[in-house]
């Protein structure tokens, strides 16, 4: 006979039966009639009860665990405690070929621009879809009049998106804790999410913030942000708590969300599109023809909670595998401490493309040997990628390539406002950009701007007025005396294009046949050439150059001897754009000494010169 209440027991029949059991276990109710006595509607409350909250904890205790949940509130909450970032609705997108023709307008101009924003219409099923480019677009006269509009990478693909602009804005209020701030709009794409925060409701002032998944490194400094889904379904906007975790918006801020509400999968499929106005050029205005390169696709409703369920705690158990470029640097700076720094790519972006492939480039300290080198590497293979990557996924290593820049700098003095003497400036200002590179580059992914430097430079004395810095960029070749080589040199930018005054492609001097000579490329031409230093051609034909590709390709090459001591020789050319050099995969920007200078120029403003 039972003689308790099981709690896990939830049938209401049940429950009763235990009750009666229970209490016919003691001697005053051992021969009681509960059907038949008031006490029946007593044990019917106490039933329910029971049942009601056996229910209520079972459920709860149901959505404490993901694998049990069965509100998407607790199944998001659940996947964010993982780690994973639950999708939301995403935009259709598609790439096409957008092109304004001019011919036979009188005084078209060089360039035109397609503002960001722009719309055009595609049709599905007999339903219209909008669809509009998220950044402005150039193009360049092809001197018929013809315009095709190009990414910044130079591809002709242009990515528009489906979906309607829309705005939200806050304004941040006096409060200490920190404020959640809700988009109430379920079709919103997270992903075109972009964030500024003004510094009052009127001004015009605004820092753009960053997404935090996009982060790299965050302090109390750090303009960030992260969207996540609400419980009710719209998404709250949270920044940092303005300590440890990024910046919070002071009170008085205007914050302003710009995104794009998605339609989802029905905009999926569109392979005609049509620009929706006419691009005003010089007050009158041109039909913009698209043609599609690849048809919308992508566009999907936000993640459902089967997926949810399955997939977060399959990325939970991804840590510890090398998945990206920043697993494979942090796991290698972390365990080698014989490496100074590293860069990781995969093959799609390798040059040549080479899929299946991980690409590592380690920097090593100036001395260190080959065979601790080779050690190294044998041991991140043995004992991390073979265990820790993606399975196919083979790792191959490249050596770091040195790009060197060659710095001509050149700045106005007033010895008046100085008690240096021009000399010792020049060699202040040029010890400073060596330390500059030092301080800043020497490393992967360190990008040169120039303006940086010019900013630097003025500020170091008030004797200096301005300044500027002639730009080259260098790479170097080994040639083997006495036999002709071939060599392809690819640098990390677009090469100025042929001038009809100046070189774009030049060499360091060497020995060809008895002369003192070296390599240019024709003026007005691509072609390379040989000459000595009377600017005789000696061999009119030794390769070519390929601007728009950053390429120098020297043919057929076979020097006499070096000059200098060195045992290579400097290909130099000129960027095509000097205010920012930006290296890629396994190039390292650095200095060459020898090459660089810092030349003042007298400008004694605060004098005047008086006639008696």
């Amino acid at each position: 006979m039972a003689t308790t209440v099981k709690s896990t027991d939830l049938d209401f029949q049940n429950i009763k039966a235990g009750l009666k059991n229970y209490l016919r276990s003691q001697t005053e109710f051992a021969d009681y009639d509960f059907d038949a006595s008031g006490l029946n509607n007593v044990l019917d409350v106490l039933a329910y009860n029971t049942h009601i909250n056996g229910l209520t904890a079972n459920f709860a205790l149901n959505e404490a665990f993901l694998p049990t949940a069965q509100l998407r509130s607790s199944v998001v909450s659940h996947a964010e405690t993982l780690g994973y970032q639950v999708r939301s609705r995403t935009t259709a997108s598609a790439l096409v070929n957008l092109s304004v023709n001019l011919s036979g307008v009188i005084g078209r101009p060089p360039q035109i621009q397609l503002p960001s924003g722009w719309q055009l219409t595609t049709s599905i099923d007999g339903v219209s879809y909008t669809f509009r480019t998220l950044e402005t677009f150039f193009a360049k006269d092809n001197g018929s009049g013809l315009y095709e509009f190009q990414t910044t990478t130079g591809s002709d693909d242009i990515p528009i998106f489906e979906g309607v602009e829309k705005t939200k804005t806050f304004l941040v209020g006096e409060v200490d804790e920190r404020q959640v701030f809700v988009i109430p709009d379920e079709t919103i794409d997270t992903s075109t999410a972009s964030v500024q925060v003004y510094d009052t409701a009127s001004s015009s002032n605004y820092i753009t913030y960053t997404r935090l998944s996009e982060a790299v490194t965050i302090d109390a400094n750090s303009t960030v942000y992260s969207i996540r889904e609400a419980p009710n379904g719209f998404y709250e906007l949270n920044f940092g708590d303005g300590i440890s975790f990024g910046k919070k918006p002071d009170a008085g801020n205007k914050v302003i969300v710009t995104y794009l509400s998605s339609v989802g999968p029905v905009a999926n499929s569109g392979d005609i599109f049509t620009s929706n106005s006419n691009l005003t050029v010089g007050g009158f205005g041109y039909t913009v023809s698209a043609s599609t390169s690849n048809e919308s696709a992508g566009g999907a409703l936000r993640q459902s909670i089967e997926s949810v369920r399955q997939l977060a705690p399959i990325a939970y158990a991804a840590q510890q595998r090398l998945v990206t470029s920043s697993d494979y640097k942090a796991t290698i700076l972390s365990n080698f401490s014989e490496v100074n720094d590293c860069n990781v790519w995969s093959g799609d972006q390798n040059y040549p493309i080479d899929y299946g492939a991980v690409y590592v480039s380690l920097n090593f300290p100036a001395g260190t040997s080959q065979t601790t080198k080779d050690v190294v590497k044998a041991n991140i293979v043995t004992n991390f990628t073979d265990n820790l990557s993606v399975v196919s996924m083979t790792t191959k290593f490249t050596d770091p390539t040195d790009v060197f820049l060659e710095l001509n700098t050149q700045f106005d003095y007033d010895p008046a406002r100085s008690g240096i003497t021009l000399a010792g400036t020049e060699t202040g200002v040029y010890n400073y950009i060596i330390g500059y590179f030092n301080r800043n580059l020497n490393s992967f992914n360190s990008i040169f701007r120039r303006s940086n430097l010019l900013t630097e430079i003025d500020a170091l004395d008030q004797a200096i007025l301005s300044s500027r810095i002639d730009i080259k960029v260098q790479l170097r070749i080994e040639p083997t005396i006495g036999s002709e080589d071939n060599f392809e040199l690819a640098f990390p930018m677009k090469i100025a294009s042929p001038d009809d005054q100046i070189y774009s492609v030049t060499s360091s001097i060497f020995e060809f046949y008895g002369a003192v000579c070296q390599i240019k490329n024709v003026l007005n031409g691509t072609r390379l050439e040989i000459i000595d230093i009377d600017n005789n051609v000696l061999l009119d034909n030794v390769g070519e150059y390929k601007p728009l590709d950053g390429e120098v390709n020297i043919i057929g090459f076979a020097p006499d001897a070096f000059i200098g001591g060195n045992q290579f020789i400097k290909i130099s050319v000129l960027p095509d754009n000097p205010s920012v050099i930006r290296p890629l995969r396994n190039y390292v920007l650095r200095l060459d000494t020898s090459e660089s200078s810092a030349t003042a120029t007298t400008d004694r403003q605060t004098t005047s010169l008086q006639v008696t």
